[in-house]
């Protein structure tokens, strides 16, 4: 697929910075998914392990068997830390010359790390016919270089997502929030909810993305779409005042945070949530999935809007499946590539993700009303990349990003935030 021998060790021992990325579960990672005696094998790298996330991964291999029955697929998923710890061990692999046949990464700059240390297979035959006039051509170009496809996307999550329990809101009074819920707003329900004895703000910080995800929508809300364009394009600056208001008013959320936030990993944290131990929780929607495997209703138990001020915008973080070079299964790498970007399993696998397909081709009427309507707005919405999920920013600004927040959910000091961002920026 790739005739270009991948240098594995030189380009992890030059400080490759692999980007420290959410959608990863804290459960235990699940057993592999195997066909008894098959001769052929495939070996399916990931951070999939919470409970939608382990039934959306099953979903995908599962399709690609119904393709290519008879493989022995191995589930490499690696359990916690919002997905660092399979970056460590992917990193360890990539050292050591070992790499996953399969691994799953995002577009942007997260992917261009791997094509230009010549890392990915060539993965341009699978976009042809209806799946290349299927899939939007942004979304595309996000995953190429130099007139070649390097990875193909399985599904995309709305990122910038306010989820709240219903009946604790209820109870203390707060009015639902609507389409457009501005954060001076937000702040007022927060306290309104500490002052009726609720824990007002969802936070599973044990994972360091999900305080960073807090930040980021939050500063999505004082800039906007074109703003926030600007800014991870290096148009304006990370010191700027309407940076500098989103990390004030992020510090004024943070202390509505569970006290027990520190303890709890995002999944666990959209649980509470479900079971009525927190009012709000800003996340993707891949908490989507967390809060339905867990009992919650949609409509009943839980409902959804923008983040405050982020309505009309859509921070897209898109799950990518990408082929190493070498592969060791090059034949069931293409093959399970090529059913990743079938109709069929695009919509298997966002049905237990909470996600919505890539391909603008596939009906998704059987999907859930927040997922309709997730679609919906991917489709006419302004598109936004993530800095979080390693999109729109190098994976070292990202790093940079999750130390600047870990130092700032203690000391609160927008201005040391800021600048840290700013110097980040300059590196």
């Amino acid at each position: 697929m790739n005739p270009i021998r991948p240098n594995w060790p030189a380009l992890v021992a030059g400080g490759l910075a692999l980007t420290l990325t959410a959608c990863g579960g804290s459960a235990a990672a699940p057993g592999a998914t195997s066909s008894a005696g098959a001769q052929k094998s495939l070996e399916v790298f990931s951070w999939w392990t919470s409970g939608s996330e382990s039934a959306a991964l099953k979903a995908m291999i599962d399709g690609y068997l119904k393709t290519s029955p008879g493989v022995n697929v191995v589930n490499g998923a690696v359990a916690g830390g919002g997905g660092g710890n399979a970056q460590a061990v992917l990193q360890t692999r990539l050292q050591g010359g070992d790499p996953p046949d399969i691994w799953q990464t995002h577009p942007g700059a997260a992917i261009q790390q791997y094509i230009s240390g010549n890392l990915l297979a060539d993965a341009s035959s699978v976009y042809t016919g209806e799946v290349k006039s299927a899939i939007p051509a942004a979304m595309v170009e996000a995953i190429s270089a130099g007139g070649k496809q390097y990875g193909v996307s399985a599904g995309a999550h709305r990122g910038n997502v306010l989820w709240y329990n219903k009946q604790l809101l209820e109870k203390a009074g707060v009015t639902l929030p609507g389409a457009d819920y501005p954060t001076s707003t937000f702040l007022a329900d927060l306290a309104k909810l500490k002052a009726a004895g609720v824990v007002p703000l969802c936070l599973g910080a044990k994972d360091t993305f999900a305080t960073a995800e807090l930040f980021e929508n939050t500063l999505l809300g004082s800039l906007g779409a074109d703003g926030w364009k600007q800014l991870t394009g290096g148009g304006t600056g990370w010191d700027g005042e309407k940076v500098k208001a989103a990390a004030a008013d992020t510090a004024k959320m943070l202390q509505y945070a569970d006290p027990d936030a520190g303890a709890m990993s995002w999944d666990q944290a959209t649980k509470k949530l479900a079971s009525g131990g927190c009012a709000f929780e800003s996340m993707g929607d891949w908490a989507y999935g967390e809060l339905v495997k867990n009992g919650a209703k949609e409509g009943e138990t839980f409902g959804y809007t923008a983040h405050p001020g982020t309505g009309g915008s859509f921070v897209a973080v898109v799950d990518t499946m990408v082929m190493a070079a070498g592969a060791k299964n090059p034949a069931e790498a293409t093959a399970f590539l090529q059913a990743v970007a079938s109709k069929d399993v695009q919509l298997a696998f966002n049905k237990e993700k909470g996600s919505v397909p890539l391909r603008t081709d596939v009906d998704v009427s059987s999907l859930s009303p927040y997922q309709q309507q997730s679609a919906k707005s991917f489709a006419g919405d302004a598109i936004v990349q993530s800095v979080v999920h390693g999109e729109a920013m190098t994976p070292q600004f990202t790093q940079a990003l999750f130390d600047a927040v870990t130092q700032f959910a203690q000391s609160k000091n927008v201005d040391a935030f800021v600048q840290a961002l700013a110097d980040a920026a300059q590196s």
